[in-house]
């Protein structure tokens, strides 16, 4: 690791923890207007400059807070919000600077926890238990000290109204998708229209980032995509809740079926029915929570406990038809990316399981994509605490920084399909 980069890592790292005010934006920002627009997914709506509490000058960057169209799961137009970071450093590879679609990690699913409403002050507290901390900064910074532009979706229905699509498929990658677009229509920035495009994303982000990749091809053929990195993509939502469910994460599940039953509402009765009094209060409480909060109330948790049968959810959901379509509607790997990609993965990935992360890895091989699976070996850490799930998240940033500042380059991919 070279001294240059270990100095972008410590910049990065410093500024997370500055403690200060969220970055005030117009409440009325994030209110759509009446109905969306009509145009082209990806067309800018209205855009407003962010003030970073980790700015000095032009330094990292200068912060845009955007609005844009785009797609929900079954295509109906919608509008999401994110923020776009043009780099005050210069791109020194070659062609014209490059920009990645950042898809972040669970940040909850109150609109309060949208990363554009917590990056520009990173950490932001509300007593008794609602800590807001925008971690995604040391990877924004990572790619900003490259020269890279940056754009962080918010996904659908975090800041904006209605329940967010927590880990959708193709409300997710609709999401990331047209970000990119939507950052290249931006005015008076150092990207260009026609320039190349990459994906980023770990944990929910990675499962987002790697369904914008295959998607990519069929909804956003206009996009220059050059590559993107997965780590700890949650491929299979079904293995994925398994090992989930009894974690210091098991209030995610609540997201889980809250995102099932804003995008499917075929789905609701069968949840209403399936769970009991506390499953219910659980989804309202969870609907409104940032993931520290329901960390607090209700990490190591058995989704037994609110379940009308007390079978685990994972068993209630195996037997219901309509459940076993709805998980395997969340799968990728079943489309084929045209641009290389770097999966991470945690052998001993405690919240999101390693075996599925490898199958994506085997599906896209299989199709012909150019795949680097890279494996981190962390032993186990207090497991259920998530430690080995979010730690090689930091582990892998050098070589995930590196992978893709390659891809800028015009660097060969590796490619460890027949190992």
């Amino acid at each position: 690791m070279s001294g240059k980069w270990w100095a972008a890592v410590v910049m990065a790292v410093a500024v997370t923890v500055v403690v200060a005010p969220s970055a005030t934006a117009d409440p009325d920002f994030y209110l759509p207007p009446a109905q969306v627009p009509s145009g082209a997914a990806g067309d800018l709506i209205r855009s407003e400059p962010m003030p970073l509490a980790w700015q000095a000058g032009t330094f990292p960057a200068d912060a845009t807070r955007i609005m844009y169209r785009s797609n929900d799961t079954h295509g109906v137009p919608n509008v999401i919000t994110g923020t776009y970071f043009d780099p005050a450093l210069p791109w020194p590879g070659p062609g014209s600077r490059p920009l990645v679609s950042m898809a972040a990690g669970t940040q909850g699913q109150g609109d309060q926890c949208a990363p554009s409403k917590t990056i520009g002050g990173v950490v932001q507290y509300s007593p008794p238990a609602n800590v807001r901390l925008s971690y995604e900064a040391v990877f924004v910074n990572a790619l900003l000290s490259r020269g890279i532009a940056v754009v962080l979706t918010d996904y659908e229905g975090l800041g904006t109204p209605g329940i967010h699509t927590y880990v959708n498929r193709a409300s997710e990658a609709h999401a990331v998708l047209d970000a990119a677009r939507a950052a290249k229509r931006l005015p008076g920035t150092g990207i260009v229209a026609d320039g190349p495009v990459g994906f980023w994303g770990y944990s929910q982000g990675g499962g987002a980032a790697a369904a914008a990749v295959e998607l990519a091809p069929e909804y956003a053929p206009d996009l220059d995509v050059r590559g993107a990195y997965a780590g700890a993509p949650p491929a299979d939502l079904a293995a994925t809740l398994e090992r989930i469910d009894g974690t210091s994460l098991t209030g995610a599940i609540g997201y889980a079926l809250n995102s099932i039953a804003q995008a499917y509402p075929e789905s609701r009765p069968l949840i209403e029915a399936e769970t009991n009094e506390r499953g219910r209060a659980m989804l309202a409480d969870v609907q409104d929570q940032c993931v520290a909060e329901t960390l607090t109330r209700y990490g190591y948790q058995r989704s037994a406990d609110f379940t009308r049968t007390g079978e685990s959810l994972s068993t209630v959901l195996a037997r219901q038809p309509l459940a076993v379509e709805l998980l395997a509607e969340q799968r990728i790997g079943n489309r084929t990316p045209q641009a290389p990609v770097l999966i991470q993965a945690a052998t001993n990935d405690d919240i999101v399981p390693f075996d599925q992360a490898r199958q994506l890895a085997a599906d896209w091989c299989a199709r012909g994509t150019t795949v680097q699976f890279s494996e981190n070996g962390l032993p186990p850490v207090t497991p259920g605490l998530a430690v080995n799930h979010g730690l090689p998240y930091v582990l892998g940033a050098p070589e995930s920084v590196t992978w893709l500042t390659d891809r800028f380059a015009g660097r060969p991919a590796p490619n460890n399909c027949s190992a």
